[in-house]
């Protein structure tokens, strides 16, 4: 799971990725407005987790613009506004859930957690979207924008794993056994992966897969 957390409070946002770390989770965070705005609209995120006390933000029309741009961003406010009227105005602008502040963090990683198992649940089982970049399982194609992305069988399967398993760090074992099905000790060391890694950047977008040292996952 990727988490952005837009929060000034430094115990506070520290506390929480420490929290998340340990459960293996990737947290970004931001206190500036033009920092977090970027990082919305430029990256892929499961969560966003948005302070609405923020005094350098109206965050009801970040709220309202975010999820006019990305439909499917999950947004969870925190707020130390408890009213009725400030729950509801949130929900109106489709954020998906609140917490009212002092929290219980593991509260919030099951709010979380709720959120991208719905989302998963309701999205179409045949149909994968990344962004501007869409994986139909029944038309068996991959589409940019409008435009049919050619990729071989090899390209094809090994996009369909990443993005099947979005969001997850996968290693070079994982991935030949479930794309390539086969292991072979020395495909550890042969850069196969990263060349039809390379393939898929080259055809779908540079910054569409990332590379945490021996590991692949999609973070567009």
């Amino acid at each position: 799971m990727r988490v952005l957390i837009v929060e000034d409070n430094q115990i506070l946002w520290r506390n929480l990725v420490k929290y998340f770390i340990s459960r293996d989770i990737f947290a970004e965070v931001s206190m500036d407005g033009e920092d977090w705005l970027r990082k919305a609209m430029t990256k892929y995120y499961d969560v966003v987790i948005l302070d609405i006390n923020l005094p350098w933000m109206d965050w009801l029309e970040v709220c309202k613009n975010l999820r006019e741009k990305w439909k499917d961003v999950s947004i969870i406010m925190l707020t130390s506004m408890g009213t009725n009227e400030d729950i509801v105005t949130g929900l109106d602008l489709w954020a998906d859930d609140y917490l009212v502040k002092p929290f219980e963090y593991s509260e919030l990683l099951a709010r979380m957690n709720a959120i991208v198992r719905r989302k998963m649940m309701n999205s179409s089982n045949t149909l994968i979207k990344i962004w501007d970049v869409e994986l139909d399982l029944q038309q068996v194609e991959v589409r940019k924008g409008w435009k049919v992305v050619k990729l071989s069988t090899l390209e094809y399967d090994l996009f369909k794993y990443l993005a099947q398993n979005r969001g997850k760090a996968l290693s070079r074992r994982e991935i030949y056994e479930k794309v390539w099905w086969e292991f072979d000790v020395d495909f550890m060391f042969s850069k196969t992966i990263d060349v039809y890694v390379w393939y898929l950047r080259k055809k779908l977008g540079k910054n569409i897969i990332d590379t945490k040292k021996w590991y692949w996952f999609l973070i567009k």
